[in-house]
């Protein structure tokens, strides 16, 4: 994957540290307890396999505590790559419930539990559904479940039970110094989708959810240090997706950014920094957002993680 990181020298706070020298799956040192720590786990587009990014998937790391933002393919195998003990997640905040954001939620609730030792409740916020599937997910387990939790391990019972809640627009945590809040951003049919806004000690990330370009993001996003976007390339998946139906793929198209649209957000948002995720990594991507943008910009990237502090630092994860 080529690594795309374009930045304005002028600008003043962005750190770019080279990788660490740390052994793949060896813990990325946290920052300083007033910082945000973001890692982008899985950055693809859609449902379809891709072997260099994976699902899509972010996890926020603020005041010792971890939140993860949607669970799309391979959400559990990058958080071991990245150090991060799969039963140290409970707390899950979903985008929407389009497949690709959603897949590895079975293995982060049951092993979570029963591979890591997880022993408080999981606790999952979403769209309107997000219960109803949670409930479906444990009954579709309900074997493993009985014979790990009554029969045969005796794991505890609170590590695989789930609080689930439909949200709404707004503020949807505020703990130990952390605020999320929730805002609604525009994926054509599927209705509510989220983006969300964490807020800890003066740090700030945004993050869009699937969404064509939105008024409410932009509104909902200023001030931030950090705002990850997704994006979409119309003239790649018009010449590289074969689909018997034109007309499915130009309303694929008509649901998402293009790399000019998001251009547009990141320069009324004027963020420390811009990212993408959920975003092709093509040197297309980023040349067509440079026509709206100039400010620095991070291209998609599995395992990079971003530390928001005075400064922002970019970590590379080792090859």
């Amino acid at each position: 994957m080529t690594r795309h990181l374009l930045f304005a020298a002028s600008l003043a706070g962005l750190a770019l540290l080279p990788a660490p020298s740390a052994p793949p799956g060896a813990a990325v040192p946290a920052g300083p307890s007033d910082s945000l720590k973001v890692i982008l786990l899985g950055t693809a587009v859609g449902p379809r396999v891709n072997l260099q990014q994976y699902g899509a998937s972010i996890l926020v790391e603020a005041d010792g505590e971890r939140f993860l933002f949607d669970c799309g393919r391979g959400a559990t195998l990058r958080l071991v790559q990245a150090g991060v003990p799969i039963g140290s997640i409970r707390r899950l905040f979903l985008t929407h419930l389009h497949s690709d954001h959603v897949l590895q939620i079975p293995d982060l609730m049951l092993t979570g539990w029963a591979g890591a030792r997880r022993t408080e409740p999981l606790e999952v916020w979403g769209p309107a559904g997000t219960r109803s599937m949670m409930e479906h997910l444990q009954q579709a387990f309900s074997f493993d479940i009985h014979m790990r939790r009554d029969v045969d391990e005796r794991l505890p019972a609170a590590g695989i039970q789930v609080l689930s809640h439909d949200i709404a627009e707004g503020v949807v945590f505020d703990e130990g110094g952390v605020r999320i809040t929730a805002f609604l951003v525009d994926h054509g049919p599927v209705r509510p989708a989220f983006g969300y806004r964490i807020d800890y000690r003066g740090r700030s990330v945004a993050l869009s959810g699937d969404t064509r370009f939105s008024e409410n993001l932009v509104r909902a996003a200023q001030g931030v240090d950090v705002l990850i976007h997704e994006v979409i390339d119309p003239v790649a998946i018009r010449n590289n997706v074969d689909h018997p139906n034109p007309s499915a793929i130009e309303a694929i198209i008509a649901h998402h950014t293009t790399p000019e649209q998001a251009g547009e957000v990141f320069s009324r948002v004027r963020p420390r920094l811009a990212v993408y995720s959920h975003a092709p990594s093509t040197e297309s991507v980023i040349r067509q957002t440079r026509t709206t943008y100039a400010g620095p910009l991070q291209g998609p990237e599995d395992l990079l993680t971003i530390v928001i502090g005075d400064s922002i630092v970019v970590r590379h994860a080792p090859r």
